[in-house]
Order: C-alpha cells, then structure tokens, then sequence
C-alpha cells in the first residue's frame, strides 16, 4: 500500500512535490483503509498531471529494470526538468513510502544523467526507523540485520548506474524483496490505447478461467454500455507437426501479429440477430482501452495493488468512472485494500453522481503550472473546505486555481487574422 509518493527535478516539475495518500479527515474513511483507497489529481491541460503520473512509473521501473537498460559508462536515462539548465544538470529525487503487512517502509534515491547518487530503505517494525541501507555513490552504510548477509558482497558488482535494490532483489535478498515485489507486482498503468501490440494474451488466461475473476472483468466491460455481453478465450489446438521456426515466430510477435496456437480473445456483441464474435483486431480503440482498465481494476481489487489511470476521462463517461471509484472505496469489495490513482479534468467527479458523493474531500488533489513553467501539486484540504460544499461549481469559478487561463480577445484575434489572411489570398 502506497502511503506517500515524493519527487523532485521530473519532466515539469521543478521543485520537490509529494502526494500524501494518508487520510487527513480520518472520520470521512472506514477504519479498514490504511491509506485512502482513491486519490484523484484535477488540472487543466498540460498543468503536469501525466507527469506525476509519470514520475512514480519511473520509480517502479528503475527499481525493476535498472540493471537491464543502464549500459556501463552510458549513464542513466532520465527526464529533468528541461526550461532552466542549471535545474536540469541538478539530481532527480524519487521517494516512496509503503505499507506491507503492517510494516512500513521508505525507499528512495537520487540520480543525476551519469550515476546513482544516493540510494536508501529503511523499514518501521517498531515504528522506530531501522537501516537496512543506505548508500552514497558506491560508499555503503549497512544497518545491523544487513551486516553479516550477501548484501555486503553484492554492493561490490553493481554498478554505479545501477539501483542496489535491483541487485540484491535478484539475488533473492529477503531484506529487500518485499519492496521490490511491491514495485514489480503491485503497482499497474492502464495504457491509453488498450494494449501494447505484440503483448500474449497469457498474462489475462488464468483471470478469464477463474469464474468469480472472470464475472467481475465481464461485468465492469458490460457497465460501459458499449455492447458487449461476454468476454471469452477460444484456444485452438497446438501443432503436432514439426518445432515451429523461432526466429519466424519472434519476428511475426515484433509485427504485432497473434501466433497461431495463441489463445484468441473474443468479445459477445449484440447484434440484430443475436450476438455475434468479434475478436481483439476488431474492437474500437475505446473498447480496447477499456477492456485493459478492466483487467487492471480488477486484478487490484483481486491483490491490493496500485492502478494508475491517467486522463481517465479519455476512457471512460463520467458516470461509469463515478462507479469504478465507488469500487474502490467499498471495502467489502476491495477487501485488501488495493489503490486507484487518477488524473483528469472532468470537473462532475468533484460533485455528485447518481445520488452520491463520488470523491472524499482529502482524496482530491491539484496540477497547477506556473509562470515560469514550473508545475505544483496541492491537496484540496490545504483550503480546508466545508463537508457539504460546492466543490464542482468552486472549482470551475477558479477558487482553487488549477484551471486554465482561457483569453476569449485571443480567440477572437486568431479568429480574425485568420479571416484577413484568407481575404488577401482570394483577392491575390
């Protein structure tokens, strides 16, 4: 359970920034969430929404991927923020604080475009901060649990453009693998445009397989309204013939093509005659994107994982999101408390919807850039809003900033030149 996120010196955002998602109004939220179960992230376009997003991805794919994609004395790739030089040559800082089975823990680091500069994980047993690393360049500090385990020799191959916790987890290092875990199992971004071509569908069999897992992916599509009855998985028999050629095989899965003996996913739609099969290749990009929400919701309510969904309005009617968010904020249906972080700018999610409150007052956050290019996040408790009020129509009438600044004499301008321009090319 994510308690806290915390960044500096990413994409947009200059200065360090932190997401709390530990409750602020404890008596608004059932005392089985930790942590709050929904945190939303309102802003106009281009405010940097996307990139907080985009900042805690970062994080978890440094963690798994470090000692993938660091080529030797390549560096490490990142994105600083890139309108003031000096800023951009400063460090990157990226800090997480978890909950796992009760215990917390914190896990962070700072990198600039050469090296790891800093690196640290505490845990919280007692409440009290226990070392279990920390890390300064290649220089490392071991807490007493660490001292006389593999982690001391691991510290002597990796590399300085390596995460150590990368290290240690592949060494299958009991004093980090839970982080890890939690950073490679639990945390999920729904794509924007469904999924990734070339991506096997045998990630998704065992969840179509199992019934009451199938009932919940099924039943979110069909809440879409988009036609679809069913969703199921058609298997045709494997060749019994000769070895299939691996090199054909890779380069038709590297095209974006289904292998033959794949499992081929179909979709049940109402037709004028009855429902009618149609496969993968031939739903809507919405539909697509949608389905990959779906499977992502539901293995988080399954796990207690983390989902990101950024612009969740690009996906889904204000309606349907309003009830994905009451999912999560039931906890007898998300019983292990698994999390679900948003961005958008559809102001009637501040309100209500079908009857009901769809967003706590401390789960509603703001992106902000700006003069100088520079974006900013802040909590919609820092204006200590009333329970009761209007926090749609405050929002829109700019009380709490993060609305874009619409010039309607610039719209006229443009309109007008524009208008000039195509009198002197026809009178030319």
């Amino acid at each position: 359970m994510l308690l806290s996120f915390r960044f500096a010196n990413h994409r947009s955002f200059r200065d360090e920034q932190q997401l709390n998602l530990v409750p602020v109004y404890e008596a608004d939220h059932p005392q089985e969430f930790s942590a709050l179960p929904v945190t939303a992230v309102f802003g106009a376009n281009a405010s940097g929404k996307s990139n907080a997003i985009s900042a805690l991805a970062y994080l978890c794919h440094m963690v798994t991927s470090s000692d993938r994609y660091s080529e030797p004395d390549r560096g490490v790739d990142r994105a600083p923020y890139r309108l003031d030089p000096e800023i951009a040559a400063e460090p990157s800082r990226y800090v997480a604080d978890l909950l796992l089975d009760g215990v917390r823990h914190t896990y962070g680091f700072t990198v600039d475009d050469d090296q790891i500069l800093e690196e640290w994980l505490y845990s919280y047993p007692l409440k009290r901060r226990r070392i279990v690393f920390e890390r300064a360049g290649q220089d490392y500090r071991w807490g007493e649990g660490a001292q006389q385990t593999p982690l001391v020799q691991l510290s002597g191959i990796t590399a300085p453009n390596v995460l150590f916790l990368t290290i240690a987890a592949r060494a299958r290092q009991e004093l980090v693998v839970p982080v890890y875990n939690w950073f490679l199992r639990d945390v999920m971004v729904s794509y924007q445009h469904g999924l990734p071509k070339g991506r096997s569908l045998a990630a998704y069999v065992d969840r179509l397989d199992d019934p009451p897992r199938r009932k919940v992916i099924v039943d979110l599509v069909r809440a879409a309204d988009v036609g679809i009855e069913d969703v199921s998985l058609s298997r045709p028999p494997e060749p019994q013939h000769e070895q299939p050629d691996l090199e054909y095989l890779s380069g038709k899965l590297a095209q974006g093509h289904r292998l033959p003996y794949e499992p081929r996913l179909l979709f049940s739609h109402a037709g004028a005659r009855g429902n009618v099969l149609l496969e993968w290749h031939e739903q809507s990009a919405g539909t697509r994107q949608l389905f990959d929400l779906a499977l992502k919701a539901e293995q988080a309510l399954h796990r207690g994982s983390l989902l990101l969904v950024d612009e969740i309005d690009s996906s889904l009617h204000p309606v349907l999101t309003a009830s994905l968010i009451r999912l999560f904020q039931n906890p007898e249906v998300n019983q292990r408390a698994g999390q679900l972080v948003l961005t958008t700018h559809d102001a009637t999610l501040l309100g209500s919807l079908q009857g009901g409150e769809v967003l706590r007052r401390d789960q509603i956050w703001f992106a902000e850039k700006g003069d100088d290019g520079a974006s900013t996040l802040f909590p919609l408790s820092d204006f200590h809003p009333r329970k009761q009020e209007n926090r749609q129509r405050r929002y829109l009438n700019g009380s709490y900033g993060a609305i874009p600044e619409i010039s309607d004499e610039l719209f006229v301008k443009a309109l007008t030149s524009r208008g000039e321009v195509g009198g002197i090319e026809e009178g030319a």
